[in-house]
């Protein structure tokens, strides 16, 4: 749901800027309550992992496809904070170097697919994990619920933009129906995405899981058919004993996302997606503008002057995952500087995630 530029006018576009930079400056600093030297690498990761995965377009519907939005993934992997921060590394990312998303939508794009899908994800997830038995299956099924709902709002968040500031005058209901109808079918590709990542990481590590920390019971895991305590979230480590290394599930992370944006990424679905469906179908794209960066060499996500397909659509990924790995690793390493910084508030130094 890449919003391009001339979906919404210059005002409600401005406006919208400034909730997403009023937002990451919150989660700047929200951020340092979650990261420490550990988490800072792994928010980077999450990140990467984010920018390979919506390379992977998958059908929804005749003529329409789907990618992740990653929010919600961000958010119970890293928390609400830094997964505001990971979603908005990753729009930043592709609108300067891919042309994917405008550059005067970009406030429009973080505030629709970073803001609105990590509020609405995380406090779905927690009020779910909350209520239900304290098992792997529940939070992975919480994960499911919470990243499913969180795109159709999306989609209604836009819709609202649209209604404000669209430049075109098309009957908002249409657009709504439209908008939310095709990405409730997306909401379910984004919820099994979340919820295979969300299992699969709290099977090795769910000790890395920010979504279940601070709850009242431990985490249950099944091993060798019984209930056992997962390691906690927030442990207190005995003076003697070394942290845990997360080096081989970072390399493993970073090699998955390599291979989705570098090779998988080549089978994704050419279908539009489903704002560019439905802008198609219902006129909304009569204004769209030409991409400030369509002159990018790795504009639409393929690296110039290399004619064969497969080789500059991959090469493309492994470059934004290397480049967004780096650049967000760099962003979390500085926050979680900054949480060390004597004049940091006491309260940004007392918790650890990891």
């Amino acid at each position: 749901m890449h919003v391009p530029d001339g979906f919404i006018d210059a005002p409600v576009s401005v406006a919208a800027g400034v909730v997403a930079a009023g937002a990451v400056a919150v989660s700047l600093r929200g951020a340092r309550r979650e990261l420490d030297e550990r988490t800072a690498p792994l928010a980077g990761l999450v990140a990467a992992f984010i920018f390979a995965v919506q390379m992977l377009n998958f059908p929804v519907a005749a003529g329409t496809s789907g990618h992740l939005m990653g929010g919600a993934l961000a958010a119970i992997l890293v928390g609400p904070y830094t997964g505001v921060l990971c979603v908005a590394v990753v729009l930043l990312m592709q609108g300067v170097f891919f042309a994917d998303g405008g550059l005067t939508a970009l406030g429009v794009n973080i505030t629709v697919m970073g803001v609105v899908t990590v509020v609405v994800a995380y406090g779905l997830f927690r009020l779910l994990t909350g209520v239900l038995p304290r098992t792997r299956r529940s939070a992975t099924a919480s994960a499911f619920v919470a990243a499913l709902v969180s795109v159709p709002a999306a989609a209604a968040a836009f819709t609202l933009l649209y209604w404000i500031g669209g430049t075109t005058d098309i009957p908002i209901g249409k657009v709504f129906t439209a908008m939310v109808g095709v990405h409730v079918l997306i909401g379910i590709g984004e919820a099994v995405i979340t919820a295979l990542t969300v299992g699969a990481v709290l099977a090795v590590r769910p000790d890395l899981v920010h979504g279940v920390s601070g709850l009242a019971a431990p985490l249950k895991l099944r091993i060798d058919g019984e209930l056992v305590d997962a390691p906690a979230a927030t442990p207190d480590p005995e003076p003697a004993t070394a942290p845990r290394s997360n080096r081989g599930f970072w390399i493993t992370g970073l090699v998955s996302a390599f291979l989705l944006a570098g090779v998988v990424s080549f089978y994704a679905s050419a279908n539009p997606d489903g704002l560019e469906k439905v802008a198609a179908d219902q006129g909304i794209d009569e204004k769209a503008e030409e991409h400030g960066a369509a002159d990018s060499p790795l504009a639409d996500y393929g690296v110039g002057d290399i004619a064969d397909a497969r080789l500059s659509g991959g090469l493309a990924g492994v470059i934004g995952v290397s480049a967004t790995v780096v650049v967000g690793t760099g962003v979390f390493w500085v926050v979680r500087r900054r949480r060390e910084e004597p004049g940091a508030a006491p309260h940004d130094r007392d918790h650890e995630s990891v």
